[in-house]
């Protein structure tokens, strides 16, 4: 049975220069405090449930949202977006009332005619109930508008405008969320206070994102980033990986889970904490690269890793990328110190012959001899049953990459 990696963490002093966190706190979540949803005792959660109307079975992609927005990932969120307060998001990439920065519009679907404002829904996931929404809206949005506002684009080549034009259902609701139990996973997903019980007070944090297994690149990427100008000595990197859908030719979150946590125990470096986060991508580039900072904000992380073309997406026809390979990088730039935030470029880090890994500006410049592996060959040598070189994969993931192939 495959365990979860401990998240023992040391406590340390603040560093005078960052100014995020005090010696007895984090960086304040979104809004000022975690929300947190959840009901705490039975006769609660049993009142919640026979006080409602109607019942609803979640998908994957809303499944992770009623999380998120149970355990306070969305924070200050209270529950799914009304009417009024999606089309704000929408338009400004804010919240209506606080004005505060807000990258994706949250919402929740239903093809349902009789849903009416008033209702008491019962949210269910895989014969488990896990939340309770009071229904205080319901409208049929307006999804070219959504796409393009945030998307960038209404074109059904791009995959998360296609999620929302086919997947989504005819009908939003919106309203307020009590959230009964956590949806049932294979692997766990600690949530924002569990994770931030952990992490070192007055040390910066720095926050990877990524929907794929670590790799050798990756892993150069993210301990380089704890050495960045702009981070603090003794800084800690979270690895959080989305484990909610992404696209369909990606690993599933369970497999990938396993190479997590195999990975965690083979390198066991103190400076690297791992935890897993329930949300669906949507790939919508800039905007999502701003809603990944909040989740990780809330998830007491002060710094971000921002890699080229972060969340990006290709059209399923010609391949054509929907955002520039910076895109991202200069809307989080520009929005980090409101958030309170700040980013760490995802360095350019290749293998060479003579240095092992080095940034592509070094290898330039000393003419060393750069290896490649596309993604496409290593699946390819993975099916194959090739060798793969240790240079570009950890062992212990291939091999659990093959077992579950």
């Amino acid at each position: 049975m495959v365990t979860a990696p401990a998240m023992g963490l040391r406590h340390g002093a603040l560093n005078p220069s960052r100014g995020f966190a005090s010696s007895a706190s984090l960086i304040e979540p979104h809004g000022g405090k975690i929300v947190n949803l959840m009901l705490k005792d039975d006769a609660a959660k049993a009142k919640a449930i026979a006080s409602c109307n109607r019942a609803l079975e979640l998908s994957d992609r809303n499944a992770c949202d009623v999380e998120l927005l149970a355990v306070g990932g969305f924070s200050p969120l209270t529950g799914f977006m009304n009417e009024d307060e999606y089309e704000y998001t929408v338009e400004n990439m804010r919240l209506k009332g606080s004005n505060l920065l807000f990258g994706l519009p949250i919402v929740l679907d239903t093809s349902c005619e009789d849903t009416k404002v008033g209702d008491r829904v019962l949210l269910k996931y895989n014969g488990k109930d896990v939340g309770v929404l009071t229904v205080e809206s319901k409208w049929k949005p307006n999804k070219p508008k959504e796409a393009k506002m945030c998307y960038g684009t209404s074109s059904i080549e791009h995959p998360g405008v296609a999620m929302i034009s086919m997947e989504r259902r005819k009908y939003y609701i919106g309203g307020k969320i009590e959230g009964l139990n956590m949806p049932p996973r294979p692997f766990p997903c600690p949530t924002p206070e569990e994770v931030r019980a952990n992490l070192p007070a007055g040390k910066d944090v720095v926050a990877f994102q990524c929907r794929n297994p670590v790799h050798r690149a990756h892993y150069e990427l993210f301990t380089r980033a704890l050495h960045a100008d702009n981070v603090g000595e003794g800084a800690v990197c979270l690895v959080h990986p989305t484990m909610g859908p992404t696209q369909d030719d990606d690993i599933s979150g369970l497999v990938r889970y396993k190479t997590y946590v195999t990975l965690a125990e083979e390198v066991k470096n103190p400076a690297i904490r791992w935890a897993y986060l329930p949300y669906s991508m949507h790939m919508a580039g800039p905007r999502e690269a701003i809603q990944h900072m909040i989740i990780r904000k809330n998830y007491g992380c002060t710094h971000f890793i921002i890699g080229r073309d972060m969340a990006g997406s290709k059209s399923s026809l010609d391949g054509e990328d929907f955002y520039g390979a910076y895109d991202a990088q200069d809307l989080a730039k520009a929005n980090a110190a409101e958030l309170g935030m700040q980013t760490v470029p995802s360095l350019n880090v290749v293998y060479t012959e003579e240095e092992g890994y080095v940034t592509a500006d070094v290898a330039k410049e000393k003419g060393l001899n750069i290896k490649k592996l596309s993604g496409t060959k290593f699946r390819q040598m993975l099916r194959g049953g090739e060798d793969i070189p240790e240079w570009f994969a950890f062992k212990s993931v291939v091999k659990v990459l093959r077992e579950n192939m």
